[in-house]
């Protein structure tokens, strides 16, 4: 039998966030349960953003900047991995 083609190599991700916006990522994999803000919203060092649950447990998102949220990459009830971009801020 012939071989198997080689499997195409996955298109480098691209990020959702505008070009020099702070990207936060997720620390743990777990559920989206609440997401406190919305684009264009005025954010504070520490400020709850969103609330990521996992194993049983709701932890807090807080955005690591002062500025203006760029961009939401996720929705409530969306599951996320480790390293998975939740949101910008310019």
């Amino acid at each position: 039998p012939a071989p198997e083609p080689a499997a195409a190599a996955p298109a480098p991700a691209t990020s959702a966030a505008p070009a020099g916006a702070h990207v936060q990522t997720a620390a743990m994999p777990g559920t989206i349960t609440n997401i406190h803000v919305a684009v264009g919203d005025k954010v504070e060092v520490n400020q709850p953003v969103m609330v990521l649950e996992a194993m049983k447990m709701e932890n807090e998102v807080v955005a690591e900047q002062a500025g203006t949220i760029a961009s939401i990459n996720v929705a409530k009830g969306d599951m996320v991995n480790p390293g998975d971009e939740l949101f910008s801020i310019a």
